[in-house]
């Protein structure tokens, strides 16, 4: 089983690790270097809040941008935070629920594509959402490296991840994307704690689903309300609705 997650915008202030050197899928390293590069400069521009789409209260974060060659790392478990992050727990995960982590949650990231939680990177700012000069949208940039990269991973793809980081890699029929819904509704702030705690209880729950079947029957014994869908036309990937309610 393979866990996809977005990373989260909320992110440890800095690490104490030597600077970014091996990570996982070390085929894209190449392409890695050259975002890395192209954010650096991007990051010196007079325009730079514009291009990389952040707002003045986030003007910091340039300064760390073209430092990153040179910046301490730490592991990407401890470096996203946010709601997510918070809801997942990966610092208070026992012994084999940690490992199954450690094989199966991906992270999706508009700087390196896509890292493991063991993988040692540095805090920056890059969305995959952002048309980086001259490597255009990042989302459809990464794709062809990534889709080359994970396309023969085994194993059901439970898809956690929000709309923009998506869009860098589908897995087909043997992937479900989950939804989150209340009184009928998507919702955003609620939806990435749900995330987070559906990633936690899948790791840590005795067996693993090896279908989108599984999946669901797995969810409802762990006591969510979840409506499966089927894939609309080939070579999609299924639908989980998860129903919440507000919190008394």
């Amino acid at each position: 089983m393979l866990i996809l997650l977005p990373p989260s915008e909320g992110k440890a202030s800095d690490g104490s690790g030597p600077p970014v050197g091996e990570l996982s899928f070390p085929a894209l390293d190449k392409a890695r270097k050259r975002v890395l590069n192209a954010l650096t400069r991007a990051s010196k521009r007079r325009d730079a809040l514009d291009v990389l789409g952040l707002t003045p209260g986030l003007a910091g974060e340039l300064a760390k941008n073209a430092a990153l060659k040179t910046a301490p790392t730490l592991p990407a478990a401890d470096l996203y935070t946010g709601v997510l992050y918070d809801n997942l727990g990966l610092s208070t995960l026992e012994d084999e629920p940690r490992r199954r982590a450690e094989e199966s949650v991906l992270i999706f990231s508009g700087l390196w594509g896509v890292v493991r939680i063991t993988d040692h990177i540095p805090p920056y700012r890059l969305s995959m959402g952002v048309n980086l000069p001259p490597l255009g949208g990042l989302a459809m940039f990464w794709r062809p490296l990534i889709t080359k990269a994970l396309d023969r991973a085994p194993g059901l793809v439970v898809d956690l991840r929000s709309a923009t980081y998506a869009g860098a890699w589908q897995a087909g029929e043997r992937s479900v994307t989950v939804r989150v819904f209340r009184d009928g509704k998507v919702v955003s702030h609620m939806a990435k704690a749900t995330r987070g705690e559906i990633a936690r209880a899948l790791l840590r729950h005795d067996t693993t689903p090896g279908t989108p079947d599984e999946l669901a029957k797995t969810l409802d014994a762990l006591g969510y309300t979840v409506n499966l869908a089927e894939p609309t036309r080939a070579n999609r990937p299924w639908t989980l609705d998860v129903h919440v309610t507000e919190p008394s």
